[in-house]
């Protein structure tokens, strides 16, 4: 039997996002004050309901508080991998969202579980990013998502596709659970050195960085260059360099010449630390473990090379940089404006150094190894996990499950 295709206006009540000047958006929340969910805050997972904003409450109509089964939608974004993400509301809010989103607030037409997968679905994603792309902005209008038209089974049909596509969402939601759990323990595994009797060896705090390490930029884009023989080579942005991971699925390349290659060259265990950004993450760094069979490293981004290999560990190294002892040396030092924070080099020289025995980090690198080995193995099985939801997302919309 041919399943019916049902416009989402039959389906749900659009409702639009809260608007208000900038001035009147805080940090801090007051009982005059109702938080507001925005495009960061929808997750695959689910709403994120961290880093909220708090505006006036006479500013949020009641119809515009989240309520359980509303689907809450990224509507506008400089980014198409942003905009029309979707994340259905597991219970009531007592706040609202920003007039970049979107509410879809199903009605007693369809099973708000099964319409709320709907929007989860590579088919939709294809569907939402050719309809809101643009030149500088790319907007979701209204029409965009009234008009979008979802297969609609019988209701008890769309009850038992709810009810599967939870059960392997579930199995999901428990390993990236297994994941954080694991990156908590190598966090842990680092803070109890600390915690170790400091009478059975000595740390030494007396060096700085530029005292055991190179430190250098990168190459600049767009630079002039009176090389003639240039070659195209990957290249590391600040994009591709996350807290102690590197995120290398879009690495673009730059022309470069072979001296300009051999100068910003990655070698295995150069730390790359970003220059700037936001001030929490200001400094974020990880190590280079040729990912890639070449690669070369922009000037925005430090390259940071152990000269000193009997003194400094680059695994102890990275973490070091990454504590909460680095982070308060980086916003101390760093120039802050607009809400942007940047180091230079002879501060990143200046970062002071806590160090215990060479072997004593080298066992800490080792322990670190061993969980990054299972957390790898935890990955892998992530990822299939997610190809084989994506399936069962595609054939439950196709009317096979």
């Amino acid at each position: 039997m041919k399943i019916p295709l049902v416009p989402v206006r039959e389906l749900a009540e659009q409702i639009r996002g809260v608007t208000y000047s900038k001035g009147e958006a805080s940090a801090t929340p007051a009982p005059d004050r109702l938080p507001i969910l925005r495009a960061g805050n929808i997750q695959d997972e689910g709403l994120d309901l961290s880093d909220l904003i708090f505006v006036p409450d006479s500013r949020i109509a009641d119809k515009q508080k989240i309520r359980i089964n509303d689907v809450v939608i990224a509507a506008s974004s400089g980014s198409l991998d942003v905009v029309g993400k979707a994340a259905q509301a597991r219970q009531d809010f007592r706040g609202s969202f920003g007039a970049f989103c979107k509410v879809l607030r199903p009605n007693g037409q369809v099973e708000p579980r099964y319409f709320a997968h709907y929007f989860r679905t590579a088919a939709y994603r294809a569907k939402v990013s050719s309809l809101a792309a643009g030149a500088n902005i790319n907007n979701l209008r209204n029409e965009h998502l009234a008009d979008l038209k979802i297969p609609l089974p019988p209701f008890e049909k769309q009850r038992r596709i709810a009810d599967a596509l939870d059960r392997a969402d579930e199995v999901r939601i428990k390993r990236r659970e297994v994941l954080a759990h694991l990156d908590e323990l190598t966090h842990s595994i680092f803070l109890n050195l600390g915690r170790c009797n400091t009478t059975k060896f000595d740390w030494d705090s007396s060096l700085q960085l530029g005292q055991v390490a190179d430190i250098s930029s990168g190459i600049t884009k767009g630079r002039k260059t009176s090389e003639k023989s240039l070659r195209n080579i990957p290249y590391l942005a600040v994009v591709n360099v996350q807290d102690k991971r590197l995120a290398l699925s879009n690495v673009k390349q730059i022309e470069a010449s072979e001296h300009e290659i051999e100068r910003y060259r990655l070698c295995k265990d150069d730390l790359l630390l970003t220059e700037g950004g936001d001030p929490d993450k200001l400094g974020r760094g990880s190590l280079w473990n040729n990912e890639l069979p070449e690669a070369i490293h922009q000037n925005h981004i430090f390259r940071v090379r152990i000269n000193e290999p009997r003194r400094v560990h680059p695994v102890y190294l990275n973490h070091l940089v990454s504590s909460e002892r680095g982070k308060k040396y980086f916003l101390q030092s760093a120039k802050q404006t607009t809400g942007i924070a940047s180091i230079n080099m002879a501060q990143l020289r200046r970062f002071p150094l806590l160090l215990p025995p060479i072997e004593v980090q080298q066992e800490f690198a080792r322990q670190v190894s061993a969980v990054q080995l299972l957390r790898e193995a935890h990955q892998a099985s992530l990822s299939e996990l997610d190809a084989l939801f994506a399936s069962l997302q595609d054939r439950a919309f196709r009317g096979l499950l």
